[in-house]
């Protein structure tokens, strides 16, 4: 699967397959979606490439996107 991405407020926020890897599809500054385990799991690059992310998964990919969507809102404030 090709990462898709999309803008949101300037962030870039790609939806990963399960067997790729963050440090490779995103840059800092960057969120990822990726399905893995069951659900759909939200990850935040920061500036100095430290990935973070919220300790449970959405149940779908929209879930997951909407939430990533209210981050950068919150983030471009």
């Amino acid at each position: 699967m090709t990462p898709q991405h999309i803008i949101h407020r300037g962030i870039t926020i790609a939806t990963l397959a399960a067997d790729q890897a963050l440090e490779t599809h995103c840059a800092p500054g960057q969120t990822a979606i990726r399905e893995q385990g069951g659900g759909w799991w939200l990850y935040f690059v920061d500036e100095d490439g430290n990935i973070d992310g919220y300790d449970s998964p959405f149940a779908s990919h929209a879930e997951a996107l909407w939430a990533a969507k209210a981050a950068a809102e919150f983030s471009a404030q």
